[in-house]
This record gives C-alpha cells, sequence and structure tokens, in this order.
C-alpha cells in the first residue's frame, strides 16, 4: 500500500476527506479467490490447528438488515492467523462482489483515546528492509539461495516492488510459511485490476496516454527482471517460483497494491522496511479514515486502531487512507481504481486538472459561495454555513478549489465583468479537454452498465476515464454556480 512516488511513510494514513469503499459499485480493490486459478495459488497445505476453537473460527451470524452483497469471511480465514497470535476485536471480514472489507461488529462510542481493532504479529508478516544490507524478517531466505542474489541484483532506490515480489514468491515455495495459507485468499491475475496486468487494448480504453505510457514502462521493467533471472539456466529452485512472467508480474502487482511502509524495531535496531501485511491489507481505502496503523515497538505488533473520537455503528467499514495528497492517476498507476464524483466522502479532493490559459477567478469569493473553509491543505465544506439539504459541495468541488486557476490580493474585491470572463474562459477550456476524449461521460457509463464479463482491468480502465470527465463536468458546474451566486 504505499510509495510515493511509489510510496510514502507511515504518517501519511492521517488524511481529511473520504473515498470510501469496495461495494459501492466501484472498484476500489481487487476480489478475492479461493482457488479457481491455479497458477496463482500457493500449494494446498493442510493445517493442524491445536490451539483450543475461538468463538471466532465459526460462521458468524449474518444479520437480516446486512447487504446481500456481503457474506462473512471463511472461517479458516481467521483461523490460520488466530493460531498464529492474530487478533481481531469489534470487527469481521466480509467478502463482497469487488472483495474483502473490514467492518464493524457492533456500536463503538467515541472515545478520547484510540481503540485497538486488530493485532498482527510480526510472525506473520513479510518484510524486507529498504536499505542495504538486505535484512528480512522472517528469516527465511538463507544465503546461499539464488533467490537472494536475485534480490541483491535490485536497484535499492527503485526496485523495492521487484525484491518484495520476490519474497513473495519465495514464501509460497518455503516449507511451513504462513503465506502458503494466506495466499488462498489472494486476488488471482483475473481478479486483479492493478493496471500491471492489463493488456495493450485494455491501456488505450484508459484514453489517457501519460498513464498508458507509464503503465507501459512498468510492464517491460517487470517483464525484463524476470527474463533476466528465470532464463533456461536459471536452476529450478528459481523457475518453480515463477514459471512464466504472468506469475511474476501477478506477484509485484500484488506487492505494489498491498505493500506497507513502516519504520520498525527489532532489538535495538531502528530500520525503514517494506511490508506484506496480512489481515491489515484487506482495509479499503477512504480520504475521511476511520482508522489508522501504529507500530508497536513493545511486542513487534503492527496495531490499526480506530481514531479517537471517532463514532462507529455497527455495519460502517474501516478504512484507512493509502496515499495522501495524490492525484487520481497515482491511484489508478498503483492500486488500479479511481475515485468517482458523486459526494464529498468518495470524490479525490486531490485531482487536478492542467489549465494552460491566463484567466483567474477570486480565490475567496469561490472559497465563499461553496462554504470552503481552512488552509489550502486542508479545505473542507462547513456544513454549518450551508442550507439543510445542500448537496452540491462534494470532493470534486474542494478539488476545484484547488486546481482552478486563483487570484488574491488581500482586501482587493473582484470585477465582476471580469470574474465573468475568467469562468467563461475556464468553462471553454474544459469543453475542449472533455472533446478530445473519444468517448462522452455517458456513452462510458452505457458501455459499463453493459458490461457482464469484462476483465476487471477492462472495467477499471473505463472508470478512470468517466470519473475524469464527470470531474470536469463537475468543474464546469462549479464554476457556473459560481458566477451566478457571487454578492457585489
Amino acid at each position: 500500500m504505499s510509495s510515493f512516488l511509489l510510496y510514502q511513510p507511515t504518517h501519511t494514513l492521517f488524511s481529511n476527506t473520504q473515498f470510501k469503499g469496495s461495494l459501492r459499485g466501484f472498484l476500489w480493490r481487487p476480489t478475492y479467490s479461493y482457488g479457481s486459478h491455479v497458477e496463482n495459488r500457493a500449494r494446498p497445505i493442510k493445517a493442524s490447528v491445536a490451539a483450543p476453537p475461538f468463538p471466532l473460527f465459526q460462521p458468524p451470524q449474518v444479520d437480516e438488515e446486512s447487504s446481500s452483497e456481503l457474506e462473512p469471511a471463511d472461517p479458516d480465514f481467521y483461523k490460520i492467523g488466530y493460531v498464529r497470535s492474530m487478533r481481531a476485536y469489534g470487527v469481521q471480514f466480509k467478502e463482497g462482489p469487488d472483495g474483502f472489507g473490514v467492518y464493524a461488529s457492533k456500536d463503538v462510542e467515541p472515545l478520547r483515546r484510540a481503540r485497538v481493532i486488530l493485532e498482527i504479529p510480526l510472525e506473520l508478516m513479510l518484510t524486507i528492509s529498504k536499505k542495504l544490507p538486505w535484512m528480512f524478517f522472517p528469516d527465511i531466505i538463507p544465503l546461499d539461495h539464488p533467490i537472494f542474489d536475485i534480490i541483491n541484483s535490485t536497484i535499492p532506490e527503485t526496485d523495492w516492488d521487484l525484491r518484495l515480489a520476490c519474497l513473495l514468491l519465495y514464501s509460497f515455495d518455503c516449507e511451513g510459511n504462513f503465506w502458503q495459507l494466506y495466499g488462498d485468499f489472494l486476488p488471482s491475475a483475473d481478479e486483479c485490476s492493478s493496471l500491471l496486468l492489463a493488456s495493450e487494448e485494455e491501456l488505450l480504453e484508459l484514453q489517457d496516454p501519460n498513464l498508458a505510457s507509464t503503465m507501459r514502462k512498468q510492464q517491460q521493467r517487470a517483464l525484463e527482471f524476470w527474463e533476466n533471472n528465470w532464463h533456461s539456466d536459471a536452476p529450478l529452485k528459481i523457475k518453480r517460483l515463477a514459471r512464466d512472467h504472468q506469475r511474476f508480474i501477478w506477484a509485484v502487482s500484488i506487492a505494489q497494491s498491498r505493500c506497507i511502509n513502516m519504520q520498525t524495531r527489532i532489538g535495538a535496531l531502528n530500520q525503514e522496511a517494506n511490508m506484506l501485511i496480512p489481515y491489515a491489507d484487506m482495509l479499503n481505502h477512504s480520504f475521511e479514515p476511520n482508522c489508522f496503523f501504529h507500530w508497536r515497538f513493545k511486542d513487534r505488533m503492527l496495531e490499526v486502531l480506530i481514531n479517537a473520537g471517532q463514532s462507529i455503528r455497527k455495519g460502517d467499514e474501516m478504512t484507512v487512507s493509502y496515499m495522501s495528497s495524490q492525484k487520481n492517476d497515482m491511484f489508478m498507476q498503483r492500486y488500479g481504481f479511481s475515485s468517482p464524483v458523486s459526494c464529498l466522502q468518495l470524490q479525490n479532493p486531490w485531482d487536478m486538472i492542467k489549465f494552460s490559459g491566463n484567466a483567474r477567478i477570486h480565490l475567496d469569493s469561490f472559497l465563499s459561495v461553496f462554504n470552503i473553509s481552512g488552509l489550502p491543505g486542508e479545505y473542507y465544506h462547513n456544513n454549518s454555513l450551508s442550507n439543510t439539504g445542500d448537496t452540491f459541495v462534494d470532493g470534486a468541488v474542494i478539488a476545484a478549489a484547488r486546481t482552478l486557476p486563483t487570484w488574491s490580493d488581500r482586501d482587493v474585491p473582484p470585477i465582476p465583468s471580469m470574474e465573468k470572463k475568467a469562468v467563461k474562459e475556464l468553462q471553454d477550456e474544459c469543453q475542449k479537454m472533455l472533446a478530445e476524449f473519444a468517448t462522452t461521460s455517458k456513452q462510458d457509463q452505457k458501455l459499463l452498465d453493459s458490461m457482464t464479463d469484462a476483465t476487471r482491468t477492462l472495467q477499471a480502465a473505463i472508470k478512470y476515464r468517466l470519473h475524469r470527465k464527470l470531474f470536469m463536468e463537475k468543474v464546469i458546474q462549479a464554476l457556473e454556480m459560481y458566477q451566478e451566486q457571487i454578492l457585489f
């Protein structure tokens, strides 16, 4: 889950605006397979569980009011972690059309202190230090194993995902490793929305040449790495980890979309590490998350905590922020999803439009019309100043306040005629950008509605271009509203 330009430190998991949920018709996260694609599964292992049964092992009771699209996770999903000291408090994992999510199983009243909902011990994770010398935990790779030489050949500054992919593939082949079991719950290649797995035709469906070019380079980079290390002379113990390049690229997509970058301490050693953390990687993204990650040094445990003062109701989804202050193309590049334009909670407030003209509107006037408060990095809609039932202001309008060219000169007020001229020029520029797309937003939506068996990557590509167009259309509407409501 983290690198910016492909990963960021853990403190970026705190953010101010929300993008919720995998189960609302948008492809936030891939679905998770229990095993229809043999090439993407770990070898089946029969786990013997000697510990006494926990109540959580039994299939959770489904509430009558729960959505029919959500199903409780397989009890084995809990069991394989619980016998290794993973703990969940007041939450349950549910699976829907677009993958797993973590949901509150009871009401949580706001407290002055953060409350723990998940504890995951270091022993269950796959970690590798960000800098040389490479340090792994658990230390499952012997120095004489050829996979260590492959990892050692990577570029420290840029190839974190390739190293993590190698470590993941090796863990599937390491006898008794936890990830041989947990791997059954990871998405198969057909279920991933990562653009690393997209075909050339699907990349063209993005209608974004820059993003398509970036993804081609990433695909080529992963392919060349596999060809250089999984060649015909490679030993069998390497070949069996990824017999074809699709298997390796799948592992890279898993590493990119599920990595958490954290500072850890083991004994007296502090280090920055790239980590694959089971169970925590099932938390979906939100721009206004209700949870955050914390590393507990004393017993080498990752905690997932509910924000202090956060009110949680039974059935609410527990979310974290994957990235802060990033545009939709970065989310698409890294995770294979983009944010829609529908409400304040869903739209990415950091998305941008590149305006090339000289037109500018008065910043303070625009903010006051839409009751937007706060500093530029912390803009929010001030509901107390808005009329009851006013739902026009959403994340797209917040993003518009950041991306529109503006001016402000202390107490100098705007000139109405100049403001109207600037609004017209900015609207015209948005219309020109919309006209450059091969399809309209209505055509995209109709296409999505008619799709029944499209691949995940194709759906994600069409949603990305649709969300981009809807954002521009919302900006045009906001500008129209702005010039109508300005008071002079």
